[in-house]
C-alpha cells in the first residue's frame, strides 16, 4: 500500500467514497479535459478511480488523491503509473497530474509533483521517470520543467493508443533520471 505523502500545504493520500463526485466534475470539465481524448461520463469517472484506488492500495505508488490541507478536501490527482503502451521509452514510470480547474494557478500540481518525483527516487530508488503530453498542453510542460524535466525532439513520438490523424496524438516526451534529479535536488538545497 502507497504510503501518504505530505507537502508544505498539500496531503497526497488514499481516495476516499466522498471523492468520486469532484473527481466526476472535473472528468467532465472541458478546461481540465482539453488535451485528453474526451471527457468522461459519471460511469466512465467512477470507473477510472476505481482502477486508481485499487492500484494505490495494492502498491507502493501510484496516482494519490490531492487534499487542500487548509480546506479543500479533494482536488485531483498527482502520482505515477505505468503506461499500458510500447514506445521507444517503455516500459517505464510516469508522473501525472489532473487538477481541478478551480485549483490551477496556485502551484499545487508543481508543489506535489515534486513530492512524488522525490519519492520515487529516494524511496522507490527508480531510475528514471517520463512525462508526455500534446504539445499544446504548455501548462503541463511547465509544470515538468519545474520538476526538474528535459525534453529532447528526438523523443517525440505518436501517441500508440490515438487514431492516426487525432489531434493530439503527436506527443512531447519529458525525462529526468534519479542522477541528474539528485545533482540538482543538492545544488538546490545546499545553495
Amino acid at each position: 500500500m502507497a504510503p501518504e505523502l505530505v507537502t508544505q500545504r498539500l496531503s497526497l493520500r488514499s481516495w476516499r467514497d466522498e471523492d468520486l463526485e469532484p473527481f466526476a466534475a472535473l472528468n467532465g470539465d472541458p478546461r481540465v479535459m482539453e488535451f485528453y481524448p474526451k471527457m468522461l461520463d459519471r460511469a466512465e469517472s467512477d470507473a477510472s478511480a476505481a482502477r486508481i484506488r485499487e492500484h494505490l492500495d495494492h502498491h507502493d505508488f501510484g496516482l494519490w488523491a490531492v487534499e487542500v490541507r487548509s480546506g479543500a478536501p479533494f482536488i485531483g490527482y498527482v502520482g505515477l503509473s505505468t503506461p499500458a503502451f510500447t514506445e521507444h521509452f517503455t516500459p517505464c514510470v510516469e508522473i501525472g497530474w489532473r487538477l481541478a480547474y478551480d485549483h490551477w494557478g496556485r502551484g499545487y500540481a508543481t508543489e506535489a509533483a515534486r513530492r512524488v518525483v522525490r519519492y520515487a527516487f529516494e524511496k522507490l530508488q527508480l531510475p528514471e521517470i517520463v512525462s508526455f503530453t500534446a504539445p499544446l498542453n504548455l501548462r503541463s510542460q511547465q509544470v515538468m520543467q519545474r520538476i526538474g524535466m528535459c525534453s529532447n525532439s528526438s523523443d517525440s513520438f505518436e501517441h500508440p493508443m490515438l487514431p492516426e490523424l487525432h489531434p493530439l496524438r503527436r506527443h512531447v516526451l519529458y525525462r529526468v533520471s534519479r542522477a541528474t534529479w539528485s545533482e540538482r535536488h543538492c545544488a538546490d538545497t545546499d545553495g
